[in-house]
């Protein structure tokens, strides 16, 4: 048996997977050492970003040539509405933060917004399911480990727990399962192509996760 679409994108972005899974956020939240700051800033750009995810999710939908991926999508799309927005709207009350006061148009973060939405938007079915594979098995592989660790703030506990359950893993596995099914005889350039996106979204993931230490 051939090397599976996935595979190959997971083969060919290794480093920049790596960097990303091993990047200093991540190591924070697993040695229990994530700043307040950095946690609270992190917390407005992706509840930014999750609001961003809605219309990229909803491009995706309407892209969708089967009845089945569109179902599969409104589900998505409902877990986004009314999970993670609910998460954030709890934590910003709970945490007494104002969105509206943290600047959310910093170059990295604008860059990773922008340049998602791009992929949904102006590509394919397919280039958002390579953009948002790379953005979800990410979370699910660093949120796994971290789940593991002692996290004291329970909030952040929460975040992660909620990347590590088996209905997010769900979602991460549907996405890969979709690129291995569609990569069946596809042609050497549109695979290439697909793996560039995955490596092109994992970089601005990179610097979107610096940008809360900025």
């Amino acid at each position: 048996m051939g090397e599976t679409l996935s595979e190959q994108i997971l083969r060919e972005n290794k480093a920049v997977f790596d960097a990303m899974v091993a990047h200093r956020f991540v190591n924070d939240i697993k040695a229990d050492r994530l700043p307040t700051r950095v946690f609270e800033r992190y917390l407005v750009f992706e509840g930014a970003f999750v609001d961003t995810a809605i219309s990229i999710f909803a491009f995706a939908a309407a892209k969708a040539g089967m009845m089945a991926q569109k179902r599969w999508l409104i589900g998505v799309l409902d877990a986004l509405a009314n999970q993670q927005i609910a998460y954030f709207e709890k934590t910003f009350a709970g945490r007494g933060l104002d969105p509206s006061s943290f600047d959310t148009s910093i170059p990295q973060v604008a860059a990773f917004r922008d340049g998602m939405l791009a992929v949904s938007r102006d590509g394919g079915y397919l280039d958002t399911v390579a953009a948002m594979f790379a953005a979800e098995w990410m979370y699910w592989t660093w949120s796994r480990e971290a789940a593991g660790c002692t996290i004291s703030d329970p909030l952040l506990k929460e975040w992660v727990d909620l990347h590590a359950h088996e209905d997010f893993y769900a979602q991460a596995q549907w996405l890969k399962t979709e690129l291995d099914q569609a990569g069946e005889g596809m042609a050497a350039e549109e695979r290439s192509r697909l793996s560039g996106i995955f490596g092109r979204a994992q970089a601005l993931e990179i610097a979107f996760h610096d940008a809360p230490y900025l």
